[in-house]
């Protein structure tokens, strides 16, 4: 029998829904679709949420803490509507209300689309950043840009991927509510114009050619709890005139919304190729757009509260989530020094004071560079702003470094010989007072290699962040068997306080516990075999090995070594069809950047292998599938099923990954290389509990420079010969014969990933993974040791670290609840 309370709380959530149902939707409950009542339940959960969102940002009015802004390129979010019901402690009376109508929760929240705002791990972390920021406490705020396609769905035709809009917006999204007050002008090209103001003050305005409006969008990003809610702001494009009715009505009915089409193209798509001058132009439109929109933002809230600029450091940290939003150093010098007067020195003060700087990676093609000519044409008051940073800069560098245009040439923000080029990283690594990496191996590489002049030059600057995951998303949401039996286990509030699950490390030699963990895990094994036989005609065993490899697809991730391993265990079992099997299901997921045309021969390999182990009995023990349009819904679904975690990029490549941390966070063994955040999760969780294999980051760059050939380790491996003839013979490309030739070829003539070097090493480290996993009590052991030892690679601890170390920000408390003042 319910109490009072909790039947006074039912009744007032059915009373909400009906209503939203009703005033909303203008739906009776007889003939409401499933989509309605979605939408009716987001915007009855969204009131609740509301509240405290005023009451959040009252509080900020009043007390003016430092605020902290996340500027980020990508928000990958993933549904939220659960995540709220989670938050606002409403999520089994949600389920209650429903249920007495004989709806499924399950079934309303399929009707929400995964927010198409951001592509892989640097996405995730921004929204596990924001959903620690407002547990926490601190007054915080996410920009970026409200993407109305994303990145792309997708699909495998005859095995290949093909991409299709991602129309996530296409019903609208119930969780946004648009600011048209707070509407942004942004400008592009034009030219400047040098004046003296009537101090006598040589000064410089831009005039720009092209107006473009920012219109923001605001999303209630509630904490644990609904003690704290803070805001997601993006930023969408809109033509300053949307429509000149004067060429309309002399018949040009195309050039009439030229100028719309052109301004609102910014927010269209997430990450449009760059494979052309168009496709870079609007890359660098995209970044200018949004950032300059925060800027204008931020500006405005501080001026609000404030006469000067003198407390502007103190009062404002902004994070530059990898070279993305690194325009905005050279944008903030621009709005203090031409629009508010402030002297050169001054506002370089304020600016390096001012921002911090992530960097997420090592790898020379992803540290964004831009031509100079293409900036001189979209920005040229930022180009001036960027030539004397660099000037001054370069002064400083041979102050320190004399007789040294070597040293000089290759810190300069502006790149020389060939096409001249603006560097991004650059750029950010001298206007920030703080830079980092995200785990501890990827930050020492940084210093040593990318950015080692600049940590010589500036070693006080350089720290470590290693990343972390929400375990509110990332445990008690998507596995809420395993995070009820860790409450029994170790108390509640580990969702809060993840170093609490320490206690569990006790249960690995509890049978009882052992046994439940184990059944948990097969429950979750047993509704994900559910789902990939309905949706994709994919039957699997749920007492397999359940081999996860999810993330975006890039030849240093090596899905290419996966597969050959896949390769040499079907060609085992046809030269002995007797001998014992561990059943395995290999499951992929990730998308290709649309003109990566070797990722996507490897996602075609994995199809093909897929299909063809299907096809034949001798391989009955071995599951493949590629699974489409990966994002996180999809890795809510996968991760709390999976056994084994693959995360084993070349050493040296990956900065941190946090899929690793979600995976071993949820009961999987990993097996790895000692690469990004994988080592001090082997040393969290011990390496008794960590399969581990491969080259260490030395030794990969020493074979490298000692001239590694491929082909000398083909002399002396007779498996891999095996594989690589049995792919070059046309085995899995039967109608099309020489359709991976190429592939097999690059491995052999250049290998730069040495996915053939750590081949040997990676076979024999998956021959003790199945050794272990034919000892159950063993496996589970390990499995437990794992969950338990992941309390330091929450979102929570990075933020608090961020917090203290680069933002010098400290949390709120609760405020109280005065929404309605």
């Amino acid at each position: 029998m319910m109490s009072d309370r909790h039947e006074g709380q039912v009744n007032a959530l059915r009373e909400t829904f009906l209503e939203h149902l009703r005033l909303t939707q203008g739906k009776h409950p007889i003939s409401a679709t499933a989509h309605d009542r979605y939408l009716a339940l987001a915007r009855t959960v969204r009131d609740a949420i509301v509240d405290r969102w005023i009451a959040t940002h009252l509080r900020f009015k009043e007390e003016d803490p430092k605020r902290i802004y996340y500027l980020s390129a990508e928000f990958l979010l993933g549904r939220t509507l659960r995540n709220n019901l989670q938050s606002a402690g409403m999520l089994e009376l949600a389920r209650e209300v429903l249920a007495a109508d004989g709806v499924d929760l399950g079934a309303l929240e399929e009707e929400e689309p995964d927010a198409g705002l951001g592509n892989g791990g640097l996405g995730r972390l921004a929204a596990c950043f924001l959903d620690s920021l407002a547990t926490l406490g601190y007054a915080a705020y996410g920009y970026g840009i409200r993407y109305e396609f994303g990145i792309f769905e997708q699909r495998f035709e005859n095995g290949w991927q093909v991409e299709r809009p991602d129309e996530w917006l296409r019903f609208g999204n119930p969780w946004e509510i648009v600011r048209p007050e707070y509407t942004t002008p942004v400008g592009f090209g034009g030219h400047t114009e040098e004046w003296v103001d009537h101090e006598g003050r040589w000064r410089v305005r831009w005039v720009p050619a092209v107006t473009v409006l920012g219109v923001p969008y605001d999303t209630p990003i509630a904490g644990h709890g609904l003690k704290h809610v803070n805001t997601l702001r993006l930023w969408s494009a809109r033509a300053s005139e949307e429509f000149d009715l004067d060429v309309f009505n002399r018949g040009d009915y195309v050039r009439a919304v030229e100028e719309k089409t052109a301004s609102e193209v910014i927010s269209k798509v997430l990450y449009p190729s760059d494979n052309t001058w168009a496709g870079r132009e609007l890359r660098l439109k995209q970044q200018y757009f949004f950032v300059a929109c925060a800027i204008a933002d931020i500006v405005r809230r501080y001026r609000k509260t404030h006469t000067s600029f003198a407390q502007f450091a103190d009062k404002v940290a902004m994070q530059l989530n990898d070279t993305h939003p690194a325009v905005a150093v050279a944008e903030l010098m621009r709005v203090l020094v031409d629009l508010h007067a402030l002297g050169w020195d001054e506002a370089w003060e304020i600016t390096v004071k001012t921002f911090g700087y992530t960097n997420h990676t090592l790898l020379a093609e992803a540290l964004e560079r831009w031509p100079v000519a293409l900036f001189e044409r979209l920005l040229p008051r930022h180009l001036q702003i960027i030539y004397e940073i660099n000037a001054r800069f370069l002064r400083t560098v041979m102050n320190r470094w004399p007789n040294d245009p070597a040293r000089t040439a290759r810190m300069s923000l502006i790149e020389e010989g060939g096409e001249r080029m603006v560097r991004m990283a650059h750029l950010a690594a001298v206007g920030a007072h703080k830079i980092n990496g995200v785990a501890a191996l990827h930050s020492a590489l940084l210093q040593k290699t990318v950015l080692g002049d600049f940590a010589e030059l500036w070693p006080e600057r350089f720290n470590n962040k290693t990343n972390g995951v929400t375990p509110r998303r990332w445990l008690l949401s998507c596995n809420p068997g395993l995070a009820s039996l860790l409450t029994e286990v170790v108390g509640a509030g580990w969702e809060t306080e993840l170093d609490r699950l320490r206690g569990f490390a006790r249960a690995a030699d509890d049978p009882a516990v052992r046994a439940r963990f184990r059944e948990i895990k097969r429950d979750n094994k047993r509704s994900l075999a559910r789902w990939l036989a309905e949706e994709h005609a994919f039957e699997v065993d749920p007492d397999a090995l359940f081999d996860v490899q999810i993330k975006r697809i890039h030849e240093y991730k090596r899905q290419l070594l996966n597969a050959l391993h896949i390769v040499g265990l079907y060609l085992r079992a046809k030269r002995d069809r007797h001998a014992p099997r561990v059943p395995r299901v290999f499951l992929f997921g990730g998308k290709a950047a649309p003109a990566y045309r070797v990722a996507k021969v490897i996602i075609r390999f994995i199809n093909a292998v897929s299909e063809v182990l299907r096809q034949d009995p001798d391989a009955a023990h071995l599951k493949v599938l590629y699974l489409p349009n990966y994002g996180v819904s999809l890795a809510e679904r996968v991760i709390p099923a999976a056994d084994l975690s693959e995360q084993i990029s070349t050493a040296g490549k990956e900065a941190s990954g946090t899929g690793n941390m979600k995976f071993a966070l949820n009961g999987a063994l990993t097996i790895g290389t000692l690469d990004g955040a994988n080592i001090e999760i082997r040393d969290a969780v011990g390496s008794e509990n960590f399969f581990l294999f491969g080259l260490e980051t030395d030794e990969v760059n020493q074979r490298l420079a000692e001239g590694y050939n491929p082909r000398d380790v083909l002399a002396r491996d007779a498996e891999l010969r095996e594989v690589l003839d049995l792919i070059r013979s046309g085995h899995f490309s039967v109608g099309e014969p020489g359709l991976f030739r190429p592939m097999v070829d690059g491995l052999l003539d250049h290998d730069p990933y040495m996915v053939l070097a750590d081949y040997s090493a990676y076979s024999a480290c998956q021959r003790e993974v199945e050794a272990a996993w034919v000892r159950p009590d063993h496996w589970d052991a390990m499995a437990i040791r794992n969950v338990a030892n992941m309390g330091h690679f929450s979102s929570d601890r990075t933020i608090a670290e961020y917090a203290r170390d680069v933002w010098g920000a400290a949390p709120l408390g609760a405020p109280e609840d005065r929404s309605q003042v």
